[in-house]
């Protein structure tokens, strides 16, 4: 009976154990613990995923991120606080080590409400601006809900951003056709550096423009910024595969917008639509709380691919000669939301590469899916070459960097040496030798013909018929 019930409980922990590949600790900060009410279907799907969700406040006594240099908390979301400043337990320099601890943050800001300093900070350091006075509300006259906001036009109806980009379709969604639009309601738009860690999820219509309600009420002179300067939703992935996504409008994870029905602008038809809010939601945190779009290396080997030297069964050598022909295999698997499903480049122009190199690389090349080692999990990509004739220290190196895919590093040092005395091809396996080894021959074979004469001739004869005597 005992064992019996162990095993109920094991099974249950599996069961409500996190999909996230980086841990189920998610702490929720909020203004007040009473505004998680706002966002019961939210918070209701994290925690149907396996998450284990704590609330806090940011002057809370009890609240920190590390405790003994480790993460107490795996991932963090930021609704809208109103206090200018978040307390000595969430600094600007607290966070940045929450992500370089591989920590994971979703924030969430508003239009109605000031951003934090620390947090300001923050997206500064990530090379993210905001507008001077934190407070920025993104407007468009030509795509808004005219049932919620006729007249200050500042809920945005937007295509799924998969359907604009159909590289990110896998991620983030197309939406069931037309039918789904997603709404961005009295939110906030960043404009974004030249940084390669960030990358735009969903950007503003050419049509909208970010203002500040306050001090322009009546006639915008000076914008922040407008179009497709603006960033709505951004998503910023460290060097250690860490991920930040900004989200402009914290309303759009509100109950109000998951599966609510809007009505288009007149100019467009004035159709109703249903919002794509619910499913985008759960895309934005599970790519930021590392449930899809994560990749891991099984295994990785390299060995002799020469079938008739005994080495060849030998796999990951400390040391090769120069000229092995060599096989280089790596195995890869992304993670989608529950299980491990084998890796598929995202596009036909994209490549995986190895890099054979030194300081320089000697050898910069494709690697192939090779069916045979391949499982229901992973993908084994492999590609075979000749090394150079070059003898050193030289590194195989895969280094895969694509957005919303986490990063692939991976180094393996091994030593090249030069020929062995008994390794070099014999003079007579070299056809370029022969002439030279015939000249040897006719050389040594003449000498012997010219002492055989010598040896075997008879002295010259005299005038009486006597030899004559040499001195």
């Amino acid at each position: 009976m005992r064992s019996l019930f162990s095993l109920c409980l094991f099974l249950l922990a599996a069961v409500v154990s996190a999909v996230s590949t980086s841990g189920n600790r998610l702490l929720v900060i909020l203004d007040d613990v009473a505004d998680k009410a706002n966002y019961s279907k939210f918070l209701a799907d994290l925690e149907g995923r396996g998450f284990q969700l704590s609330f806090e406040t940011p002057k809370s006594e009890s609240l920190t991120l590390f405790h003994l240099g480790e993460r107490t908390y795996d991932h963090v979301i930021f609704f809208p606080i109103k206090t200018k400043g978040l307390g000595p337990n969430l600094t600007p320099n607290i966070l940045v080590d929450f992500l370089n601890a591989k920590g994971n943050i979703l924030l969430a800001i508003s239009s109605g409400i000031a951003t934090p300093n620390s947090l300001v900070s923050l997206l500064a350091e990530l090379d993210i601006q905001l507008p001077a006075d934190r407070t920025g509300l993104v407007v468009d006259h030509f795509n808004y809900d005219a049932s919620s906001a006729p007249e200050k036009h500042d809920v945005l109806l937007l295509p799924p951003p998969g359907r604009l980009r159909p590289d990110i379709k896998d991620f983030f969604g197309a939406g069931a056709g037309s039918n789904e639009v997603l709404a961005f309601s009295r939110g906030v738009g960043a404009v974004l550096g030249t940084g390669e860690l960030l990358t735009p999820i969903l950007r503003a219509p050419r049509t909208a423009y970010s203002y500040n309600p306050k001090e322009q009420a009546e006639v915008v002179d000076d914008l922040f910024a407008a179009g497709e300067q603006l960033a709505l939703v951004t998503a910023f992935q460290a060097r250690n595969s860490a991920r930040l996504t900004l989200l402009g409008s914290a309303e759009m994870l509100q109950d109000t917008w998951f599966d609510a029905e809007v009505t288009k602008p007149s100019a467009t038809g004035g159709r109703k639509a249903k919002t794509f809010n619910r499913e985008f939601a759960k895309r934005v945190s599970g790519w930021t709380f590392n449930e899809i779009g994560v990749l891991r290396v099984n295994w990785i080997e390299h060995r002799l691919d020469e079938p008739g030297n005994s080495a060849s069964n030998e796999t990951n050598p400390k040391i090769y000669r120069i000229k092995n022909n060599v096989k280089y295999t790596i195995s890869l698997s992304e993670y989608a939301w529950t299980n491990w499903e084998p890796f598929t480049l995202p596009s036909d122009d994209d490549a995986l590469q190895l890099e054979f190199s030194m300081l320089s690389p000697f050898h910069r090349l494709e690697l192939t899916p090779e069916t045979a080692r391949s499982t229901p999990e992973s993908t084994a990509y492999t590609v075979h070459f000749r090394l150079p004739d070059q003898h050193g220290i030289f590194n195989f190196k895969v280094n895969y960097k694509r957005p919303f895919l986490s990063n692939v590093e991976e180094k393996n040092t091994v030593s090249v040496r030069h020929m062995a005395h008994d390794e070099w091809p014999r003079s007579f396996a070299i056809s370029g030798a022969w002439p030279w080894i015939a000249g040897i021959g006719v050389t040594v074979a003449g000498w012997l013909a010219f002492c055989a004469v010598w040896m075997y001739s008879a002295p010259p004869l005299t005038d009486k018929g006597e030899t004559k005597k040499t001195q």
